[in-house]
């Protein structure tokens, strides 16, 4: 059988549903997912492997102007490095908008790579009669190779964009394992899973301004032993997060805990506590011990 795989990166700016295709076309939570934007942080890596394909999707941070810390100059590189070396990029954007920000990432993309305009959420277009003219006003913005309309909660059309992505796979055989899902580690996934907990449970500002460590990981073959500390940057943000009598901080560990166990397939003993360390979002080795680049 003569086997194809290649990498796509998935960019767009923040909030359009990029980690929710991945994680649709993947089928499984590898990027964590909030109605908030920004909830991606890190360059994610999903894998999905069918009988003559596999797709490398790598789920990029939503690029932002508006942030000049350590942490945002991170995110932004990040975008730029999964611009490099692919076979296509798919730019998703939100049905019936297209702004400044959508723009900014346009301009970033290179001339000589394939862009492939996933245009996603049509689901919430009400006026499907509306949707025509919008896809005929940003087809001008640049040379598309395609335009796939899709809805990735819904997973409409997500196959059609599977079957167009896949005429761009240029490497011959697989690259990763046929069961594979994503080239991040556990311990990676861990800290996320507690992310997305504080992007779910917690106020809306709060969540930008905390981070998480993985302090110690115990892998063993019926359990795993996970230690975590969550970083705020102030003192009252510690209180919130813990909530009175510990309320909060125990649904935040709860919450994380069910979901790592369903992806280990293991049970998970989570302790979880919230330590203040100010201006960590702009100490720069800070950033890159949480495995930013």
């Amino acid at each position: 059988m003569n086997r194809r795989s290649g990498y796509l990166a998935i960019v767009g700016r923040p909030n359009v549903g990029k980690s929710t295709l991945l994680n649709h076309l993947v089928g499984e939570k590898i990027s964590i997912v909030s109605r908030k934007a920004q909830t991606t942080r890190h360059r994610i890596t999903g894998i999905l492997t069918r009988a003559d394909t596999q797709f490398v999707f790598v789920d990029t941070p939503g690029f932002q102007k508006h942030f000049a810390n350590a942490l945002n100059r991170a995110m932004n590189q990040s975008v730029r490095q999964a611009l490099s070396d692919v076979d296509a990029i798919l730019f998703v954007i939100e049905a019936g908008c297209f702004d400044e920000r959508d723009e900014a990432v346009l301009r970033l993309l290179p001339e000589s790579t394939p862009v492939l305009l996933v245009v996603n959420k049509t689901d919430r277009i009400r006026e499907k009669t509306r949707l025509l003219p919008f896809l005929e006003k940003v087809a001008k913005k640049h040379d598309f190779a395609a335009i796939i309309p899709i809805s990735a909660t819904k997973n409409r059309q997500t196959d059609e964009l599977l079957k167009v992505a896949s005429a761009y796979l240029s490497h011959e055989g697989l690259l990763f394992a046929e069961d594979e899902l994503t080239d991040k580690s556990e311990r990676f996934l861990a800290a996320e899973y507690i992310r997305e907990k504080l992007f779910r449970l917690t106020g809306d500002e709060l969540p930008y301004s905390t981070a998480v460590e993985i302090e110690k990981f115990e892998e063993m073959s019926a359990l795993r032993r996970i230690f975590a500390a969550i970083i705020v940057d102030k003192e009252n943000h510690k209180a919130m997060i813990i909530g009175k009598g510990g309320e909060a901080l125990r649904r935040i560990a709860t919450e994380a805990r069910k979901d790592m166990e369903r992806l280990f397939g293991t049970k998970v003993y989570l302790e979880i506590w919230v330590r203040v360390r100010s201006g960590w979002a702009d100490n720069e080795r800070f950033i890159k011990n949480l495995g930013y680049e």
